[in-house]
């Protein structure tokens, strides 16, 4: 049996882990799963997770999605003013998320074509904040206001900021026993990758890593091409392969 094979076999949630700037990678994973026909039952996003499950969530064809971000400059969401709690207003981000999102017609999480799951961090309950209803656009955004980086976000009454901050791979919506494909960022900080392990929730799950993708971020997206070429062509060689 192969690991397409195993996911065909019966309904599975996708989990895509945060990762700073790693929806190139999440993207490219999309697109070997949409080539290969396989579809998850539901998606859970956590900060850069959120950005690429979110759009694909909402029916956003994985092509188009990379187009979208192999597209996108610094210039698009860099919106400095005076720091009240990070350097970025997060407007330009906001609205790149809507003018996208508008190419498909969904605006609420609840239209989306599979549940969705976006995971954010309550600031002030000091606790993971899964969204699953309401706004997309400000369900993503939530999930991927990465602190310093972007001022908290205010949402529904709530301090929120970067869903990874309090879980990474979003444990908080998983079930014990749960068919999982996880595609997993591993954190650079050794804690945080310690932290991770310690806590995965007992599943029935797949989790790729793909070797060889380049760190990125606002100041270096040179490589974004090069993390979702990689990724693709990893995980389309990963399906065929036996669990």
């Amino acid at each position: 049996m192969t690991r397409r094979a195993w996911l065909e076999a019966e309904p599975f949630t996708l989990v895509l882990s945060a990762g700073f700037f790693g929806f190139y990678s999440h993207t490219g994973l999309l697109h070997a799963l949409e080539h290969a026909g396989v579809r998850p039952r539901r998606i859970v996003g956590v900060s850069a997770g959120a950005l690429a499950g979110g759009l694909w969530a909402a029916g956003l064809p994985a092509e188009d999605l990379a187009r979208e971000l192999l597209a996108l400059r610094r210039r698009d969401f860099w919106d400095p003013g005076l720091p009240l709690g990070g350097l970025l207003r997060g407007r330009k981000f906001a609205a790149e998320l809507r003018r996208v999102l508008a190419a498909t017609g969904r605006s609420e999480i609840e239209q989306c074509e599979r549940p969705f799951v976006a995971i954010a961090h309550d600031v002030l309950a000091r606790r993971t904040l899964p969204i699953d209803r309401g706004d997309l656009a400000d369900a993503i955004r939530a999930s991927c206001t990465v602190p310093l980086m972007f001022r908290p976000m205010l949402l529904g009454g709530r301090v929120v900021v970067d869903g990874g901050v309090s879980d990474r791979i979003g444990r908080a919506v998983l079930q014990p026993g749960e068919r999982v494909l996880m595609h997993l960022i591993p954190s650079r900080r050794r804690v945080a990758r310690n932290r991770a392990a310690s806590v995965m929730p007992p599943l029935d799950a797949q989790v790729l890593v793909t070797p060889g993708v380049p760190a990125l971020g606002p100041f270096a997206l040179a490589q974004a091409e090069q993390a979702y070429t990689v990724t693709r062509r990893h995980a389309a060689a990963w399906l065929e392969q036996p669990p």
